[in-house]
């Protein structure tokens, strides 16, 4: 009989092992933060950028963030605790709960999840189009059921996930990826209101030290003809090839898909 890996290796509260009376009040709530990572041989690349995000994210829906050692502390304890190579979810949430604000002095709390290692889907991907602005767009939060909502609605449609336009007909970000776009010579980010992702953040970077050229642009569907190539990418990977957004069929670009993953490799990944 085949043995069946586990859905997760670890949950921890607060560097804990968490037990089941403190998870089922976290059940149904809906006022937190996250960031999620692949860990392999138990390094993290863009570390420095999770660890901005929580922060900042902190700071924003709670007034207050831990500070960075506290929460590496926390990521270490459970990559220490399971396999070399895993799925990461760090999620913080105030102990006040939803629908209150908690007190200057409640600090936040953290919950760590691992995982089986993820490598997302081969593609290339058609994308649906929806229009949707998030709420709070810059902030990684939980709760948000138009993703799941919308890529459902996708997959009814014949597509396999959704790309989200604004209300000035921007391309902004897929459900849970970012959009990045080739021109032939350079990479395009598109310019709107969005959740800018590690693995971006990260590209972004090590695009820079490799001189690639970048820019940040409006896009809409009628300028995406003008374009060499679409690609999605999160915390899975850097690049899966998109093939079509809404009506409008993309070329294939190998070469942007090669300089994704060769700038993503030179980020180098570091031990919390």
């Amino acid at each position: 009989m085949a043995t069946r890996l586990p859905s997760f290796y670890v949950v921890h509260r607060n560097g804990e092992t968490a037990v089941s009376e403190e998870l089922a009040p976290l059940a149904f709530a809906g006022y937190a933060h996250f960031t999620a990572m692949q860990v392999r041989k138990r390094r993290i690349r863009g570390l420095d950028l999770h660890l901005e995000r929580l922060r900042s994210a902190s700071i924003e829906l709670f007034g207050r963030a831990l500070p960075d050692d506290q929460m590496r502390s926390y990521l270490r304890t459970a990559v220490e605790a399971g396999p070399a190579d895993v799925s990461l979810m760090a999620t913080v949430y105030s102990p006040a709960g939803e629908f209150t604000v908690a007190a200057p002095d409640v600090e936040p709390e953290v919950l760590v999840r691992t995982g089986p290692a993820a490598s997302g889907p081969e593609g290339p991907l058609s994308l649906a189009t929806v229009n949707h602005e998030r709420v709070l767009p810059s902030v990684k939060h939980v709760g948000e059921v138009a993703k799941t909502f919308f890529l459902r609605q996708a997959i009814e449609q014949g597509f396999d996930d959704a790309a989200f336009i604004d209300r000035q007909g921007r391309i902004s970000e897929a459900s849970i990826w970012n959009l990045a776009f080739w021109d032939g010579d350079g990479v395009v980010w598109p310019e709107a209101e969005m959740l800018s992702g590690i693995t971006m953040k990260i590209l972004h970077r090590q695009l820079e030290h490799l001189g690639v050229p970048q820019r940040v642009q409006e896009v809409t569907l009628a300028d995406l003809p003008t374009l060499a190539g679409a690609v999605v990418m999160n915390s899975w990977t850097p690049g899966i090839p998109v093939r079509q957004i809404g009506s409008v069929r993309l070329p294939e670009a190998p070469a942007l898909l090669e300089l994704l993953h060769r700038a993503y490799q030179a980020e180098p990944p570091i031990s919390p």
